[in-house]
């Protein structure tokens, strides 16, 4: 079978790829079966074979192939969600223990980077969470919740400080978290890869799983002409699960999002954008984006939808929304576009759970950040080593039903109402 390449995105053309690794061909047994090869997939075996586990990773594509390898590379911690809905859902001290576990993941991610040595990846500190209207009486007290109760460092920025960072008339105050982060994710997921094959794992790649049956007290995952036995599965498979198992199949939404990269051009990006940060806007429905290459070009990202396809003219959608938010960067144009798949679940929690014995999900992170995909996986890890049932602070959302087709249509009409609401907050 011919790998598939990558699909053309900033992170691949920095990528010194030096083919595909095998595909599975033949009946092998492990301890653990991963079936995805993102950043959640990847994660939980490389806990599992830090422990001493015999693990398998079954890629159906390449490693990092879906939105682990073409998303914006944000690192910081939170979910989808927002910290007070979680505490009016669940109570103050469970959620609480979901935002400790975010900051977790975010100092994970951080200590992978630099224990395994992964310089392509190439950390950059600071994210900046711009208002887009007067903000501070929300902003302060939040701060300060963080502050006290994480002991995670967030600094208020006030709008004269924002604009020094962001030359744009939309901009007012904001929030700086100076030990969030972004970096390369496809560097990453490699990284975590070639770490797994280092402790004695086993990596496949073109090895789209096709059936998964009991198989005694185990479980037998069969891809193309082979097939792993193990008494435990994890499947990690985002946006691409398709219909592998059924209730995930009917919990989940593929949603698709877009990204571009502009052409190199410093002067000019350095009339808008005078921070290496990541940004992101407080919009509900807000656009993230930052400068790379050394300031050279800015990756900038936004905007969901339900349709999978690619629009039309993906390209000039994005620099519309770029040039809007800075309009001297209208003649700055735009490389690369691309568009990828992220699994949501409706309840806007990541989807880790036990889905019978020995069966496992670890999915549902789009829109979290790569710091609960690192989270993800290492208390599904903790679970199937006994170290630990945190996992079960995930429990109150599960699988909820998507919706079917109505669902699709729910979400694209709520992220439509959102974009009302940001717009009416704007002109207030």
């Amino acid at each position: 079978m011919t790998a598939p390449s990558y699909v053309e995105t900033w992170y691949r053309t920095r990528l010194d790829d030096p083919g595909a690794r095998p595909a599975l061909a033949e009946a092998v047994e492990a301890e653990v079966c991963v079936v995805g090869g993102g950043l959640a997939g990847l994660t939980t075996a490389l806990e599992l074979a830090r422990a001493g586990r015999t693990v398998c990773v079954l890629e159906a594509k390449r490693i990092g192939w879906g939105a682990s390898g073409r998303n914006g590379g944000f690192v910081s911690p939170g979910y989808s969600l927002g910290h007070a809905n979680l505490v009016r859902r669940l109570g103050a001290a469970h959620a609480a223990d979901l935002h400790r576990l975010s900051i977790e993941g975010l100092r994970d991610v951080a200590a992978n980077i630099a224990a395994l040595g992964v310089t392509g990846a190439e950390p950059v500190k600071g994210y900046l969470s711009a208002s887009r209207y007067p903000a501070a009486a929300e902003l302060r007290p939040y701060r300060d919740q963080m502050v006290r109760d994480f002991d995670y460092p967030i600094d208020f920025w006030p709008r004269e400080q924002v604009g020094e960072a962001l030359v744009s008339d939309r901009y007012h105050e904001g929030l700086f978290q100076p030990e969030a982060f972004h970096i390369d994710p496809l560097c990453y997921a490699r990284a975590l890869a070639g770490e797994i094959e280092r402790l004695g794992g086993r990596v496949y790649e073109t090895s789209e799983v096709s059936a998964l049956a009991a198989a005694g007290a185990s479980r037998r995952v069969t891809a193309g002409a082979g097939s792993v036995t193990a008494p435990q599965v994890v499947i990690a498979t985002g946006g691409y699960t398709g219909r592998l198992n059924a209730r995930l199949a009917a919990s989940y939404l593929p949603i698709a999002t877009y990204v571009m990269l502009t052409e190199a051009n410093p002067e000019l990006i350095a009339t808008a954008i005078r921070t290496t940060a990541a940004i992101g806007d407080r919009r509900r429905a807000g656009d993230y984006y930052r400068v790379v290459d050394g300031g050279r070009r800015v990756l900038w990202g936004g905007k969901i939808t339900t349709r999978t396809s690619e629009p039309h003219r993906l390209a000039d959608l994005l620099h519309q929304t770029m040039f809007s938010t800075y309009p001297q960067l209208r003649d700055l144009r735009v490389e690369l576009a691309w568009t990828g798949l992220m699994s949501y679940a409706r309840h806007l929690m990541p989807q880790i759970a036990a889905l019978g014995p020995g069966l496992w999900a670890c999915t549902a992170f789009g829109g979290h950040g790569v710091n609960t995909t690192a989270i993800g996986g290492k208390v599904i890890a903790e679970a199937i080593l006994g170290a630990s049932d945190r996992y079960r602070l995930f429990a109150p959302f599960g699988l909820a039903w998507n919706g079917g087709p109505a669902g699709r249509l729910a979400v694209q009409a709520t992220y439509w109402w959102l974009q009302a609401q940001d717009a009416i907050h704007e002109r207030r």
